[in-house]
């Protein structure tokens, strides 16, 4: 609703003024805003009739947002119609509870000169009261807001020391859990780390069937049982299996049979095992990398449920246990395929008149049991024997078909009757051509029967070891050459000795004498003393059992990093 007056003279003026308080008054405005108002638009109205002219007085209105208090608006600007050369526009507003009330009737005196005299005489006196209403309302609305904020303070202080000690206990019992749901990872991480290293510690596979339920009973299961599938075509059997082992065989994937549901991460939930009704079974493939599933590993909880953090653990040992397991398999496989073919690359000792020979070669009992020690024995056709012993680096079947390319390569350079050192020093240069980053050593003992005369020569390697026929013990360590395949030229000196029948001469790889903790010189010097232990008749009548008696206080030890080979020549009266 809008009001609206033209004012062109002190009456006119005086009759908007009484018109704008009554319909203020009529509007519910404050008393206080009232007569500033009053004053405020009678100061201006004052300013007006100064100028001259006609001006528009308006008072409207406005309704609050959502039903809320509203606000009169006063605006007074020159008439359009009139002379007034400012048309700057004056406003002002004061709050309105009620400014539907605008519609309503106001009457103004018709006294005009009288009336309008006296109202305007009486704004200077109203406008003293305000100023000193105006500095108490400042007073007292300092203070009031003064503590206003000191009682929200204290409000906000409580309710944030109430906040922070909720916080504090909520963050000590999240503390608690973390802590011990931390801890049980540690636990879980650590033992899968340590079952890990037991499981793949071992390529025997026996012996990590054996360690699997040791591992698990009684920490993570109440029991354990393996099922290892068919060796031949990897077929799973399912006579006398649970049914759940049956699937997780079939699927590769976990099973939980159960009268109630698991809701394990990973795994299929099936009805209980008619085997074991009341028994809650986990059935996990044993799973390998390159095939499918080697078996199934069968575990029963301790109490009525599997936790499921713990049930993600065991299936991952699961896997790791399936690894290890063909690890084994396979290892073992390789083993026998390297022993059969170590063996076949050895050579059957021939029989010559008045020399006794008697070889044996020992794998090592770590990797794959195949190296490059080797020996050789033949005849030549002026009726001696070459007798040899060598040592290729490295294991495996590189280093075996190096030392059977040496071994041939050396027959073949024996046929023009060279001596040992000159047999030695051209597989030296065959070597290096061949095989410049492989290396041998080597021993190469040449006997003559008729003139009771030895000729050795050696490459780097350990000294034959002679035993004379009073028991004597002498290591044949004259000059020797370096090893076989070093950058350097070499020729390598023969060496001759006279022998007596009933010697005994003993060439061997390293493996018998040295040990890490020792080193090699100990080792010939026990090779030595169990040389010298024999008769001379043990060693005239039977050669071959003097060898496996000569190893055993040798090898004490069932370990061995390295392959052994012995060659035992004696030379008969």
């Amino acid at each position: 609703m809008t009001r609206a007056w033209r004012i062109a003279t002190v009456t006119d003026a005086a009759r908007a003024r009484i018109a704008v308080a009554r319909l203020a008054a009529a509007c519910g405005v404050p008393t206080v805003e009232r007569t500033r108002l009053a004053v405020s638009l009678s100061g201006q109205l004052r300013q007006c009739l100064t100028k001259g002219g006609t001006w528009l007085l308006t008072l409207e209105g406005t309704r609050g947002a959502d039903g809320g208090p509203g606000e009169l608006h006063v605006v007074v600007v020159p008439a359009p119609d009139g002379a007034a050369g400012d048309r700057t526009p004056w406003t002002a507003g004061v709050p309105c509870p009620e400014p539907g009330r605008l519609s309503g009737p106001c009457t103004v005196p018709e006294e005009a000169a009288a009336l309008s005299e006296g109202l305007l005489g009486a704004d200077e006196d109203t406008s003293v009261v305000l100023e000193e209403l105006t500095e108490q309302e400042g007073l007292v609305a300092f203070h009031r807001e003064e503590l206003h904020q000191t009682n929200q303070g204290v409000l906000a202080l409580h309710a944030e020391l109430d906040a922070a000690g909720r916080a504090q206990r909520e963050a000590f019992a999240a503390e608690r859990r973390a802590r011990t749901e931390a801890e049980n990872a540690r636990r879980r991480l650590t033992f899968l780390a340590d079952a890990s290293a037991v499981l793949t510690a071992s390529l025997n596979h026996d012996e990590i069937l054996r360690r699997l339920p040791e591992l698990l009973v009684p920490w993570y299961a109440d029991g354990v049982d393996v099922w290892l599938f068919d060796q031949e075509d990897g077929r799973p059997l399912p006579a006398g299996h649970p049914g759940a082992a049956v699937q997780a065989a079939r699927t590769g994937r976990p099973q939980y049979a159960a009268d109630h549901p698991g809701n394990l991460p990973g795994v299929e939930d099936r009805p209980p095992s008619a085997l074991a009704p009341h028994r809650p079974l986990l059935c996990v493939p044993l799973l390998t990398p390159r095939r499918g599933p080697l078996g199934v590993l069968m575990l029963s909880p301790q109490g009525e449920r599997w936790d499921p953090d713990d049930a993600v653990m065991l299936i991952e040992l699961a896997r790791r246990a399936g690894i290890a397991l063909d690890n084994a398999r396979r290892f073992e496989h390789n083993r026998d395929i390297a022993e059969t073919l170590q063996r076949a690359l050895l050579t059957e000792l021939p029989s010559a008149p008045g020399v006794g020979l008697a070889a044996r070669y020992l794998p090592a009992t770590h990797g794959l049991n195949i190296g490059g020690d080797w020996y050789d024995a033949f005849r030549q056709r002026d009726g001696s024997l070459v007798t040899v012993i060598g040592d290729v680096t490295g294991h495996g079947l590189h280093a075996a078909v190096m030392m059977s390319q040496l071994r041939t390569a050396l027959r073949a350079y024996a046929v023009d009757g060279d001596s040992p050192g000159r047999l030695l020093t051209r597989l030296h240069g065959y070597l290096r051509h061949l095989q410049p980053d492989l290396f041998a050593t080597a021993v190469i003992a040449r006997f003559h029967p008729e003139d009771r005369t030895l000729t050795w020569a050696a490459a780097g390697h350990p000294p034959p070891v002679l035993r004379l026929p009073d028991g004597e013990v002498r290591t044949l360590d004259a000059k020797p050459g370096a090893m076989l395949g070093i950058p350097l030229s070499q020729d390598i000196p023969d060496h001759t000795e006279r022998l007596a029948p009933g010697s005994t001469l003993a060439l061997y790889t390293d493996g018998l004498v040295e040990r890490r903790s020792q080193g090699i010189d100990p080792g010939i010097e026990r090779l030595g003393s169990a040389l010298a232990s024999f008769d001379r008749a043990e060693l005239d009548t039977d050669l071959e059992d003097a060898a496996d008696r000569l190893l055993r206080p040798l090898l004490s030890d069932s370990e061995r990093d390295d392959d052994v080979c012995l060659l035992l020549c004696h030379l008969r009266g």
